[in-house]
């Protein structure tokens, strides 16, 4: 990398730091290419965004961002995570991390709280947005299709009277 490349990645991460809301830091220490590339479409597919910086570069994105807590992780082989969604760029890193131990989870942070893998690990436990969503709109659909089903009941019953007392009319009748 010469001098404008170099600059124009600690614009890239500065602007990531500034606009993300979760990094989580690993080290990945004889990670095969086919173990990379299995890694990065499991993020992609998460939404999450998987890179391999030089320390010095990240150090220096980091300067003045909210995550500047993690600088003392970037050590050795580094790469770098982040999305929109906390909880799942930690549930990927971490699920990848249980099957090849050759990707440590350093930790992380998550705003301006730096967590450690152990922090990490606990937040990948957390259900993620979209599974929060769902629970939250059954939790408001189900009072309203009980409002409707109590709503209801009555105008059933009395059809039900109606309908027995036709019957029993006809039966006279007859």
């Amino acid at each position: 990398m010469d001098r404008t490349e170099k600059r124009a990645f600690v614009e890239f991460l500065a602007d990531v730091f500034g606009s993300t809301s979760m990094v989580v830091v690993t080290q990945n220490k004889g990670l095969t290419v086919a173990d990379v590339t299995e890694l990065r479409r499991r993020i992609r597919a998460a939404g999450a965004t998987y890179k391999v910086a030089k320390n010095r570069l990240a150090s220096r994105a980091l300067d003045g961002t909210q995550f500047d807590g993690i600088s003392s992780l970037l050590k050795g082989p580094t790469a770098l995570a982040w999305a929109e969604d906390p909880v799942a760029v930690a549930k990927v890193i971490v699920e990848f991390a249980k099957t090849n131990d050759k990707l440590v989870v350093l930790g992380g942070a998550l705003g301006n709280q730096t967590l450690d893998a152990d922090g990490v690990k606990v937040l990948a436990e957390l259900p993620s947005l979209d599974e929060l969503r769902a629970k939250l709109v059954g939790m408001i659909n189900t009072p309203a299709t009980r409002i409707a089903g109590i709503t209801q009941a009555p105008a059933g019953q009395l059809a039900r009277v109606f309908g027995a007392y036709a019957k029993t009319g006809e039966a006279e009748a007859a």
